[in-house]
């Protein structure tokens, strides 16, 4: 029902348009840079969304049934969304739906097809978008496994870039930029690689067991070397912890031994961001505090178990949770184990 009243609203539009409301690729894109608040919705099909979508984008898809109901439990009303589809005409029937919802909407003019024809950022990953305390957009996005990357304020920074998983082949050089800075947690090869360190550049934060590695494959990137509890400023606003991660289960010590390697806190102006490297759930995260989203691994023997990583969460309490590295391991249980804590569970196998 609420679709045919949209499409009523939509042709009225077409008699008295709200240019405020209906913008160009550029004022689209400028809005994105600036505005770290807004939240992005991709009304296209699940097929359409993996084929390449804006950075940062959630997929809602207005042809779906329960489009209404999917956005009230996703989307905050006290934030603005930025709508788009292919051509620019199911966003703007969605987006009379949600004004009539109480939401706050700007439509991409001309959609998807514009934004590609402008030569703006796409991908094919996930992309999760936050903001810093002063507004600042921080998109992260999930490339696979314990693979992430970065983009802040123009810059990128990898975390653990491999570039063969399995079947996953990630191109580093054609899909992402340079790097400015690169976080290694440890030498295993789904953590460390060479190749990928190679392309990407940028100066590589890591501990000493890699140093020493990337110095035999004579990589020419420059390196800051962090031990647990040690920590470095980048730049300004940009800081980084060392934090411990290891196995404490007696048989799965030889997997990481203490000490040996690293977890992150990575500051950005005050957005924190917690990647916890292979671990388990070690006394020493209790003193993680202030955590604005986690990544928290969980493929035993290696890493947690689920209900590890469930007691994991409750000593860190972030405000997001983001199961990473988990492989073929059960989730599903995980978020009503937490309730009042946000859990994403994405594709990060």
């Amino acid at each position: 029902m609420y679709k045919i009243t949209a499409m009523l609203f939509s042709l009225l539009g077409l008699l008295s348009c709200d240019g405020g409301n209906d913008i160009t690729v550029e004022a689209f894109q400028n809005k994105l840079s600036e505005d770290g608040s807004v939240q992005l919705l991709d009304v296209r099909t699940p097929q359409e969304y993996a084929e390449g979508h804006i950075p940062g984008a959630i997929n809602i898809d207005w042809l779906a049934e329960g489009f209404l109901e999917g956005s009230m439990a996703t989307l905050d009303p006290a934030r603005p969304v930025m709508i788009y589809c292919r051509r620019g005409r199911r966003s703007a029937e969605a987006a009379t739906v949600l004004r009539e919802n109480g939401f706050r909407v700007i439509n991409l003019k001309d959609g998807f097809n514009a934004w590609k024809n402008a030569n703006m950022p796409v991908t094919t990953y996930e992309v999760e978008r936050f903001c810093t305390p002063a507004g600042a957009p921080v998109e992260i996005y999930l490339i696979k496994h314990a693979s992430l990357a970065i983009s802040y304020k123009g810059l990128s920074i990898q975390i653990d870039p491999v570039t063969k998983l399995g079947p996953k082949v990630t191109n580093y050089a054609d899909e992402f930029p340079e790097a400015d800075y690169v976080l290694v947690t440890h030498e295993h090869g789904d953590h460390f690689d060479p190749e990928a360190l190679g392309v990407l550049g940028g100066e590589v934060v890591t501990n000493p067991n890699c140093a020493k590695l990337m110095k035999s494959a004579k990589l020419a990137s420059s390196t800051k070397v962090l031990t647990n509890g040690q920590s470095a400023d980048l730049q300004e606003g940009i800081h980084v912890d060392a934090v411990p991660a290891y196995n404490y289960t007696e048989e799965h010590l030889q997997f990481h031994p203490k000490g040996r390697d690293n977890g992150y806190i990575l500051s950005l102006d005050g957005f924190r961001i917690y990647i916890a490297g292979d671990t388990e759930d070690i006394p020493e995260m209790a003193s993680v505090k202030d955590i604005d989203v986690a990544f928290l691994p969980c493929n035993q023997p290696y890493t947690m178990t689920p209900e590890q990583l469930i007691n994991a969460a409750k000593m860190v309490q972030p405000k997001v949770l983001i199961p990473y590295h988990f492989g073929q391991t059960d989730l599903s249980s995980v978020p009503a184990a937490l309730p009042g804590m946000e859990v994403r569970l994405r594709s990060l196998q």
